[in-house]
């Protein structure tokens, strides 16, 4: 069982047009609405692909039902209902360039009642887990020691523990100790305030993380090894593939959990690419297109 871990949750709207003219009234058809959340993405990837998983998250209680009967029947639900409304986000997908515009809600207030709430969720689910997947933004009335308590829980439970945040977030989860990272380069350069995405990736490790993967957009994927002896693989496509990126990064997440910790880098870097371009070609985060295992040939896995 992969347990996923999602502090933000969001109601996901899509908007297609063919171009977005930003300071005009256009009429498009109607929004796409979605269960979403980066760990919640994941979950829906991992089901796809037939992998045990359960979805943790806090929700809004008038909400819980919808987010529930959304995810479907492919994956197991635990959510926290609260009193506070869950956020929206808004993809403005343009068709004729394929262009991608976000726009998030920061998230709403929780009261410490609802975070302990949510991390006795997290210790009652690791007996059943095998790997914990913490994944997405932080609301801002997170407590500070939330990803902590979180990774420690997985930690202490002997489950292999992945985190995918940012900015202080991230910091935390490394000091905390999870197996593995996977932050972008803006997120990394934002946490640590290093340029060079390998050496990044080894202050992230200073601090205690073992192994991080560094997503470079178009560029491919960073595996860093937390032995400096190993070798650094870096894997991309040998072609970019032009759709929507916004469930990229979680399908590469959904695609390392489902490895153990003594999985070669190599093997969970081409896979995370190769479901990192599969999410691409789909209009929806969370699906992967059906060419994902014909794209994993496609990879090109190199030392650095």
């Amino acid at each position: 069982m992969i347990v996923t871990v999602t502090p933000n949750p969001a109601v996901d709207l899509t908007i297609t047009t063919p171009m977005f003219d930003p300071g005009t009234t256009q009429v498009v058809p109607p929004a796409r609405r979605r269960a979403g959340g980066k760990g919640l993405n994941v979950a829906r990837v991992l089901a796809q692909t037939g992998h045990a998983t359960r979805a943790i998250a806090p929700v809004g209680k008038e909400e819980a039902g919808w987010f529930a009967a959304d995810l479907g029947d492919g994956l197991e639900t635990d959510f926290l209902s609260c009193e506070g409304a869950t956020r929206c986000t808004y993809a403005i997908v343009e068709s004729e360039t394929g262009r991608t515009s976000m726009i998030t809600e920061t998230g709403p207030a929780r009261t410490r009642d609802e975070w302990n709430g949510l991390v006795d969720l997290v210790e009652r689910n690791t007996s059943e887990a095998r790997t914990l997947v913490m994944s997405g933004s932080l609301p801002p009335s997170h407590p500070e020691d939330l990803v902590s308590d979180v990774v420690g829980l997985g930690r202490a439970a002997g489950v292999r523990v992945i985190a995918d945040l940012s900015k202080r977030a991230l910091l935390s989860a490394a000091r905390a100790g999870a197996d593995v990272l996977k932050p972008n380069l803006d997120e990394l350069r934002t946490a640590t305030g290093v340029a060079d995405p390998i050496e990044g990736a080894r202050t992230l490790q200073r601090e205690g993380a073992r192994l991080v993967f560094v997503s470079l957009g178009e560029e491919g994927m960073l595996a860093v090894p937390a032995d400096p002896s190993e070798a650094v693989l870096h894997a991309r496509l040998g072609r970019v593939l032009r759709g929507n990126p916004t469930g990229a990064g979680d399908a590469a997440v959904a695609a390392i959990s489902i490895g153990a910790n003594d999985e070669a880098p190599a093997e969970a870097l081409r896979r995370a690419v190769a479901w990192s371009a599969a999410a691409v070609l789909t209009p929806l985060a969370g699906t992967l297109h059906q060419s994902h295992p014909d794209l994993l040939h496609e990879v090109v896995v190199s030392q650095t």
